[in-house]
């Protein structure tokens, strides 16, 4: 209980924030010495590189070493992994998951709140390990993949203790009988976990989208088994390493939360998927993948974060110089490989009213290009908000969709100060017409971006809400001055299960998603069947069992 009761105080913040959606945030986004410690950044740095080349302790059984991750910055990492057999790692969980099923509530909640603490205060460490696996820049690294990930993991804590709380563990049951005696039952009523839940990590957020998952099982009871992209270990593996510690210092089998790493040319993701002993899957990836989890995985309760096609739609606007700069932001940060990052801008062929004055179809794609140019200006701000290409593959793609339309703005890469060897790439922009929908109908991920001519704002909204019906979309956006509009397209996007963003042109983007606030995935359409997080997130992972025992007369 020592653990519970060091963190109830921020526990019962994050359920009321949960509760109410306001902003707030458990762990500080700076990356301050005065936060986190004066020498917190090169403690973080000076670990990792002394990670560099070695084999990774986790403490946990193996019969071989695996990984062979590569910095997209152009560094080798050399760091091993345990890795076993599934079979091996299954039952191992599903030993160590017994006395974690027994435990109380309380106990788990207060080890799984431990756990985020000291990754917090790692998040220096975590930061370069992040930077150097998915490509972010250091200042998107340790934000991404430290407090905001680490804010998802309490949010889900937080369900997850709400949701298992409101069962009573005990009560005294009397049913009145006339004039005879009452009935009178004791019942007992015990949270029970489904068993190994197994997590299935991607290659650019890997803790942002991870942490959801991994904490929502360990807090009602089951054991995780972790299994990072082969590009993105690291991350995961500092993640797992410090929960198995608190996990033993707590009196509890280490395995309740263990790794299962590999490598690209020998996977163990669809054996491990697949497996009998798995009752819990979660994943985030591609859709191809997505898919077959879900035709194939062992279980029926599969949750998913997959992929999809955001939108802009453009109608008018008040500001179009922020306008313009907003929609650049967006396309560059972290060179367009988030999941909300958007790629189809919706703009009639008519052209739009601004405060500027009118201003054409062309003149909105060229807007939007210039205000990318002078952000990307700067060689050191451009490194800072593109950061690098994760995959070699997204870098291919690039090269072939520059066929799939006009160039209105053409990519190219970025140097990067120290990191000459950096696969880096800036936005792609292109000019389309709406019946192309061959080019633009696509996800296509990365710095790629369609600039869609329309025949009027009442077809860009109709194309973009059928587009995310059709293929999923995280978010969309909108730009208008008129309410009308913007009511019609709330009513489109809501029917489609989108996030819907209306005219952002200051400090906020439409790719970034707040926890304890913004629901990230409805789970409403086919880029995910699962939210961040909300209280079907957590609550099908755990089931009700009842005692009933008769009181004598």
């Amino acid at each position: 209980m020592s653990f519970f009761e060091a963190h109830r105080a921020r526990l019962e913040q994050a359920v009321e924030a949960c509760r109410t959606r306001i902003y707030w945030s458990a762990y500080p986004e700076i990356a301050s010495g005065k936060i986190y410690g004066e020498t917190a950044k090169a403690d973080g740095e000076a670990a990792f590189k002394a990670m560099l080349g070695k084999p990774f302790d986790l403490g946990q059984s193996a019969t071989r070493q695996v990984g062979r991750e590569i910095s997209p910055y152009g560094i080798a990492l050399g760091i091993t992994y345990p890795a076993s057999d599934p079979d091996a790692l299954i039952d191992a969980s599903m030993k160590a998951g017994d006395a974690w099923a027994r435990a109380s509530i309380q106990d788990r909640i207060g080890v799984c709140l431990e756990i985020v603490d000291r990754i917090n205060r790692q998040s220096f460490l975590i930061a370069n390990a992040a930077m150097h696996t998915t490509g972010q820049a250091f200042m998107m690294a340790f934000q991404a993949a430290g407090p905001h990930a680490q804010d998802r993991a309490l949010e889900a804590i937080a369900y997850a203790y709400d949701e298992m709380t409101r069962v009573p563990q005990a009560v005294n049951w009397t049913k009145p009988q006339g004039k005879g005696e009452p009935i009178v039952l004791d019942k007992v009523f015990r949270i029970v976990p489904r068993g190994v839940s197994l997590v299935i990590g991607c290659a650019t957020f890997p803790t942002w989208n991870g942490y959801p998952a991994i904490f929502a099982s360990l807090a009602t009871g089951n054991s995780v088994i972790v299994k990072p992209h082969p590009g993105a270990i690291l991350p995961l593996a500092i993640t797992v390493r410090i929960g198995r510690d608190v996990l033993k210092e707590a009196g509890f089998d280490p395995n309740v939360l263990m790794l299962a790493a590999d490598e690209a040319d020998a996977p163990v993701t669809q054996d491990l998927a697949a497996h009998p002993g798995i009752a819990i899957v979660d994943f985030t990836g591609s859709p191809a993948f997505g898919q077959w989890v879900r035709e194939n995985a062992a279980t029926d309760l599969v949750f998913t974060e997959e992929a999809g096609i955001n939108s802009i739609v453009i109608d008018s606007t008040s500001d179009f110089r922020g306008m313009c700069s907003n929609i650049g932001f967006s396309l560059s940060l972290y060179s367009g490989q988030m999941c909300t990052a958007p790629q189809n801008i919706f703009v009639p062929a008519g052209g739009i009213e601004t405060n500027d004055g009118h201003k054409s179809y062309d003149d909105v794609a060229a807007g939007i290009a210039t205000a990318i140019d002078k952000l990307l200006g700067d060689p050191d701000r451009a490194a800072n908000i593109l950061g690098t290409v994760q995959n070699e593959a997204t870098t291919k793609r690039v090269q072939s969709a520059r066929k799939l339309g006009r160039i209105v703005r053409d990519s190219a890469p970025v140097p990067i100060a120290g990191f000459e060897t950096a696969r880096t790439a800036s936005p792609l922009l292109l000019a389309v017409d709406a019946k192309d929908d061959r080019m633009w109908g696509e996800e296509r991920f990365g710095p790629i971006a369609f600039v869609i001519r329309t025949e009027s704002t009442e077809e860009a909204i109709t194309l973009a809400s059928q587009s995310a019906r059709r293929k999923g979309a995280i978010t969309a956006s909108l730009y208008s001055t008129q309410d009308a509009v913007i009511d019609k397209a709330a009513d489109a996007f809501a029917r489609a299960g989108v996030a819907l963003s209306v005219n952002l042109t200051g400090g906020i983007y439409v790719n970034q998603s707040a926890a304890f606030s913004d629901y990230h995935v409805s789970g409403a359409n086919p880029a995910g069947n699962a939210c961040l997080t909300d209280s079907a997130f957590v609550a099908n992972r755990f089931r009700v069992a009842p005692m009933r025992r008769q009181k004598a007369a």
